[in-house]
C-alpha cells in the first residue's frame, strides 16, 4: 500500500515558479513509476508528466514544452515537479500518482495504482 500527499500548490503571477512535491509512504516507493496529472474546471482530466521507478526515463506532454520538469529522490520518497513560466491556463488541481507501470501507460490516470488528493495551483494574470 501507498500512500501519496502533494504539497506545494498556491497562487502565483504569470511568469512565476512552483515546485510541487508528493510524498510517498511506505518501502517499496523506489519500485513505482510515478505520475503528476492535473485537472482545471470544467476540464478533462490531463497527463502532464511522468517518471520511471529509476528516475532515467521522464514522459512529458506537449502542452507545457520545456517549462515543467519532472524529478524523483528515492531516498526521500518523493517526487517533484518543477513548474516554470507559469501561466493562467496552468491553473488546476495537480495530482500525483504511483503505478507499477512504464511505457505508454504511464499516460493514462486509470493505469496508475495510487493517487493523491490533489493541490491547487492558480495563476493569476
Amino acid at each position: 500500500q501507498v500512500q501519496l500527499v502533494e504539497s506545494g500548490g498556491g497562487l502565483v503571477q504569470t511568469g512565476g515558479s512552483l515546485r510541487l512535491s508528493c510524498a510517498a509512504s511506505g518501502r517499496t516507493f523506489s519500485r513505482y513509476s510515478m505520475g503528476w496529472f492535473r485537472q482545471a474546471p470544467g476540464k478533462e482530466r490531463e497527463f502532464v508528466a511522468a517518471i520511471t521507478w529509476s528516475g532515467h526515463t521522464t514522459y512529458n506532454t506537449d502542452s507545457v514544452p520545456g517549462r515543467f520538469t519532472i524529478s524523483r529522490d528515492n531516498a526521500k520518497n518523493t517526487v517533484y515537479l518543477q513548474m516554470n513560466s507559469l501561466k493562467p491556463e496552468d491553473t488546476a488541481a495537480y495530482y500525483c500518482a504511483a503505478g507499477g507501470i512504464w511505457g505508454n501507460s504511464l499516460r493514462n490516470w486509470d493505469d496508475y495504482n495510487y493517487w493523491g488528493q490533489g493541490t491547487q495551483v492558480t495563476v493569476s494574470s
